[in-house]
């Protein structure tokens, strides 16, 4: 019988495929993913495909339907199990596997899940996606040819690179990891069993109902048990996870929350010691402050795309050693493999606060201040998002505004700086703004505003709490 299938159209995103369980996703969407994916594989000269799945109550079926359907393209599959997805980034690259496919539904809520996907060791994204599609619903695949299966237990090795890392100094840490029942519940275990310091994990069983909190560390509330946690203990800092763990949240010894572009700041002063003159790379979302610390250090900052697929891509083509989003996806090519792994970048913060003298907090106090808008995102059209930023941009241009038009529309002005960009995966408007001050905050705002109501767009909800940064 031949093959042919259809996805949802909501399923197919721009840097991974996702949807509800038992709606927009289902075991036959995860048995064509397999089968159309392993064909691209075979098309791409490649044998080999690594598969893993988070902790999801879903995430096993839908693996077992994607390793049937890779199976059937003839493909050497290697199961590498239940863990993390930098783990299953990891198991590609050492193995050197020509595809990789880790189901997972990142942050998501319980009832969603997915599929992030590499080829021939790069991110696979965008129109390659948007192909796989194509594909599936033409039936254009490889011939049905039986390939093997074999389990591989990477975690032990897994655990010794993460830690291999940690050369660290005299200090004695007291550290706070939440694992927010993400899938890095194992791994996490056998790591705080071999590095150095006194360790209170909160959260720590795998349980795709996360029951504790939303297992997302960008937003402030699911930070809160960590918070008291840090405080109540005295501990030197708090690092907590989302759902696959590639992205890192952090506390300081105040129990207050540095922003993914403040850790990227710590970070980068570091590897800028031992790469003089680097490029760290950070989306378009990261305040000012970052870029001029970056160059403070003798680094090129570079501003790019949001997406860690982009941001991936774009290291690979500058050499740089260091990037990060204020997402949380800290990429590490330093010593490391280029991939966002927020277990990683939690051993490398702990190896830099076992050298330094003085607290965390000292570090985030000592930071230029600023005052910002948390990331406001509204609904706007899937078709009319994307004239809109032209719109904006085009009046910015005759204005002779001094504009950044890297992803979406980035105004710098003597008060700071606003962002309007659509997003990627969503029919949204993404909106922030970052002030020197409550004032010229205000204005920043007042501005980007003024640019949507010429767009015919009302003014999006400001009204959550100013950051300070």
């Amino acid at each position: 019988m031949a093959f042919s299938h259809a996805f949802d159209v909501t399923s197919l995103r721009e840097y991974d495929i996702r949807g509800i369980v038992g709606k927009t996703l289902s075991a036959e969407d995860a048995f064509a993913i397999g089968r159309t994916f392993g064909s691209m594989v075979r098309r791409n000269g490649g044998r080999t495909l690594v598969i893993g799945y988070d902790g999801r109550l879903s995430s096993p079926m839908l693996e077992e339907a994607l390793v049937q359907g890779a199976v059937e393209c003839g493909l050497e599959v290697i199961r590498v199990g239940r863990g993390p997805t930098p783990m299953l980034y990891y198991a590609s690259a050492t193995l050197q596997a020509d595809g990789a496919i880790m189901v997972t539904g990142s942050h998501n809520p319980p009832d969603y899940n997915g599929f992030k996907m590499m080829l021939g060791g790069k991110p696979f994204f965008g129109a390659q996606i948007k192909e796989l599609g194509e594909l599936s619903a033409r039936g254009d695949v490889v011939a049905r040819e039986e390939g093997s299966v074999r389990e591989l237990d990477v975690r032990d090795e897994y655990v010794r690179r993460l830690a291999k890392d940690y050369v660290g100094g005299e200090r004695k840490l007291k550290i706070v990891w939440d694992n927010g029942n993400s899938s890095a519940g194992e791994i996490l275990e056998k790591l705080v069993a071999v590095l150095p310091g006194e360790h209170i994990v909160l959260n720590a069983a795998i349980d795709g109902t996360f029951p504790a909190h939303h297992p997302d560390p960008t937003v402030a509330k699911n930070l809160q048990q960590l918070i008291s946690v840090v405080r109540d203990n005295g501990a030197d800092v708090g690092i907590a996870f989302d759902g696959d763990a590639d992205r890192i949240g952090l506390v300081d010894n105040k129990g207050e929350i540095l922003w993914g572009d403040q850790t990227l700041i710590l970070l980068a002063r570091d590897v800028l010691k031992t790469h003089p003159g680097a490029t760290i790379i950070a989306d378009v979302k990261a305040s000012q402050v970052l870029f001029d610390e970056v160059a403070r250090a003798g680094g090129k900052p570079l501003m790019w795309r949001t997406g860690h697929s982009l941001i991936k891509s774009k290291m690979a083509e500058t050499g740089s050693p260091l990037a990060g989003e204020m997402s949380g996806h800290i990429f590490f090519a330093d010593k490391w493999y280029g991939f966002d792994d927020a277990l990683y970048g939690g051993v490398r913060a702990l190896d830099i606060l076992a050298r330094m003298d003085e607290p965390l907090s000292v570090f985030r106090e000592s930071l230029p201040k600023t005052i910002s808008t948390p990331e406001v995102r509204f609904d706007c059209d899937d078709h009319r998002k994307f004239k809109v930023i032209e719109e904006v941009a085009e009046r910015l241009r005759k204005a002779g505004a001094e504009v950044s038009e890297i992803d979406g529309v980035r105004v710098n002005t003597p008060d700071g700086w606003w962002l309007l960009r659509a997003s990627n995966t969503q029919a949204v408007l993404v909106a922030r703004a970052e002030g020197r001050d409550a004032a010229g905050l205000e204005r920043l705002k007042a501005a980007l505003v003024a640019q949507l109501e010429q767009s015919g767009l009302s003014s999006p909800d400001f009204s959550g709490n100013n950051a300070g940064h």
